[in-house]
């Protein structure tokens, strides 16, 4: 997929770039019957108005679209009838007309074309965009969409341009290499898509200007060396200086970068064969 650079014909174009060649329907065109109405504006604020979130704020409207994150349409395939936008992911999505009539949209994985066939099952052939078990997909293989519990719907790697990898297969788990290098037992029974997700190119786009990210909810974020002393443990100083700490924090004092915020008796741990931070 191109990335195409704009003419400097004005000056929020003159450092922009874009990708061309994927999509073939505009965000202003979804399908209907797959719209859950527009995502509620909240610009980072909890229910009692207070902001949990900050640098979030206005935006453009997004309509929410429903994915099939399941892929349970077992033994029946699907034609793609488009290559779509989606406001709420960097992943494109692909919409799915099903023989018996239903349509679905799914994630689009790379290579992915318009009339091209997908299905899900055990039966299904192995390649990019079908739905198999763990168990019916071959080692090597690239995979995305992965169910952590068989039947939910896939949770994990499902972000523009990721694969997993499947390592080996045994006593009924299957071990899978997560694009953060980590290393997960998940069941065989587990369904998975077949290729890499796509839209790899994402994070080469160049916006050009800041409208742009204020378009997309994200207000701008202020340094906190720049603030004074009781807005952020950075602050304060005359001139320019340093954080003047051993390690950053946040504006409440909490340390980043690297902190560990999970938990340490978390039910998954035992299906964890390496974490994603050993070399």
């Amino acid at each position: 997929m191109p990335v195409i650079k704009r003419k400097p014909t004005s000056p929020g174009t003159r450092h922009r770039s874009d990708l061309r060649g994927e999509t073939t329907i505009t965000n202003s065109d979804p399908e209907k019957s797959l719209i859950m109405g527009a995502i509620k504006q909240r610009s980072g604020r909890n229910q009692t108005g207070k902001i949990t979130v900050r640098h979030q704020g206005g935006g453009q409207k997004k309509l929410i679209r429903r994915i099939d994150f399941k892929r349970d349409k077992s033994g029946i395939p699907g034609r793609v009838v488009a290559i779509e936008y989606d406001p709420l992911r960097r992943a494109n999505i692909a919409r799915i007309y099903y023989r018996d009539g239903e349509k679905r949209y799914i994630l689009a994985p790379a290579g992915l074309k318009v009339n091209d066939w997908v299905s899900s099952g055990e039966d299904a052939e192995i390649k990019v965009g079908n739905a198999l078990p763990l168990a019916k997909i071959p080692v090597g293989m690239p995979i995305h969409n992965i169910e952590v519990h068989p039947g939910k719907g896939g949770q994990l790697v499902r972000g523009a341009g990721v694969a997993a990898l499947i390592q080996s297969k045994e006593q009924g788990f299957a071990t899978v290499q997560l694009p953060s290098r980590e290393e997960r037992l998940i069941s065989l029974r587990a369904y998975a898509t077949v290729g890499q997700v796509g839209n790899e190119q994402w994070k080469t786009v160049k916006f050009g200007k800041a409208g742009r990210t204020r378009h997309r909810g994200i207000r701008p974020s202020v340094r906190g060396v720049a603030m004074h002393p009781a807005a952020h443990p950075h602050g304060g100083g005359e001139g320019r200086s340093g954080i003047g700490m051993p390690s950053p924090k946040s504006p409440w004092g909490k340390p980043t970068l690297g902190k560990r915020t999970r938990k340490n008796r978390k039910y998954s741990d035992r299906f964890i064969i390496k974490d994603r931070r050993q070399k």
